[in-house]
């Protein structure tokens, strides 16, 4: 755990001294194939989630498309976004409540395509806890990271289920440690996604990790998807359209060969999920890539009123001070086709 902190605390660090490739002119950095070198920063360390981008790296789907891939670690959606907005990388992948309020703060950033459309937010704890619905977790206490939109949200998740904010402690601890806070009993439970955290807890303690799945419970919204600076959008049009192209078939042929996809995963970071938790985090993320507008469609496919609803959520929740059109979030014109 302690090696994951500090390579965290060096990930901003990279972050700022990588530039992304090409200029503002639409040029863009080619490598001696006379592929587009292009950078995609990911949410966070690389988990089962990712396995499509580097299934598709490693099947060429990307390099058909006239893209040479590079994916990097993030530390955050807040900091991906942030980093994809200064033009430190060519696409973020980040979580859209971030988005929205980035978006509302000024950032000139865009969501290309949400991929994970029911958002895997969840309330996480061993199911020895006997936590059977959202009223039983009232007197617990429950690790969250203040200001990120788990945090901001759990409280309209409360309200869904008649609890309030009072019902529940939340005690303050940075990403990494959410894990270690409820292995360690410090907590009852944590706030995370049930495509990330739980897995890996269920492994490292051998207990069996229940879930509240917010989805499940009256509060569903946009999860992770692709996004671009203004910038990009604007002068980089080809390559946008390119990259979302491959982003969407490596997702629908990373579903259909998920033992492929997980294995593509080899050597992707130090801290990299163990085969069988990459499977697990893997097979739950397929189960988000769609809403009942968009089944049957190519993976990253948005509807607009699945945008309005989202939006909707984060300005009742005050994650955002002012809902604006979907437009103003995202850019339709780049839909993936098929």
């Amino acid at each position: 755990m302690k090696l994951r902190t500090l390579a965290a605390a060096l990930v901003p660090a990279l972050l700022l001294a990588t530039t992304a490739c090409g200029s503002s002119s639409g040029e863009q950095e080619k490598n001696a194939q006379g592929l587009d070198k292009v950078t995609l920063t990911l949410n966070w360390y690389p988990y089962g989630e990712h396995a499509p981008f580097y299934y598709g790296k490693k099947k060429d789907i990307f390099a058909k498309h006239g893209i040479d891939l590079t994916i990097q670690a993030g530390q955050g959606s807040q900091k991906t976004i942030q980093a994809t907005a200064a033009g430190q990388t060519d696409f973020g992948w980040a979580d859209t409540p971030a988005l929205l309020s980035a978006v509302g703060q000024g950032m000139d950033v865009k969501s290309v395509g949400v991929f994970l459309q029911t958002t895997p937010s969840s309330v996480q704890f061993f199911s020895e806890k006997n936590i059977n619905s959202p009223a039983d977790l009232k007197g617990k206490t429950i690790a969250s990271t203040a200001g990120d939109a788990l945090s901001k949200t759990f409280p309209a998740f409360l309200k869904a289920n008649g609890l309030a904010a009072t019902d529940v402690t939340l005690q303050n601890t940075d990403p990494a440690g959410k894990m270690a806070a409820v292995m360690s009993g410090k907590t009852d439970a944590l706030l995370g996604f049930a495509t990330d955290q739980g897995p890996t807890m269920q492994e490292k303690a051998g207990k069996q990790v229940s879930y509240l799945k917010f989805a499940e419970h009256g509060l569903t919204f946009f999860s992770n998807g692709l996004l671009a600076s203004g910038d990009t959008i604007k002068n980089k049009q080809d390559l946008v359209k390119r990259m979302v192209a491959a982003s969407s078939e490596a997702w629908a042929a990373a579903e259909k060969d998920a033992a492929g996809a997980v294995a593509a995963m080899q050597g992707a970071s130090q801290q990299l999920p163990s085969e069988k938790v990459l499977t697990d985090q893997f097979n739950a993320t397929l189960q988000l890539l769609h809403t009942d507008a968009t089944k049957g469609q190519a993976p990253g496919v948005n509807d607009e009123s699945d945008w309005q609803k989202t939006i909707t959520v984060f300005a009742d929740a005050g994650v955002i001070t002012k809902a604006e059109s979907p437009s103003k979030y995202w850019d339709a014109s780049f839909s993936p086709k098929g």
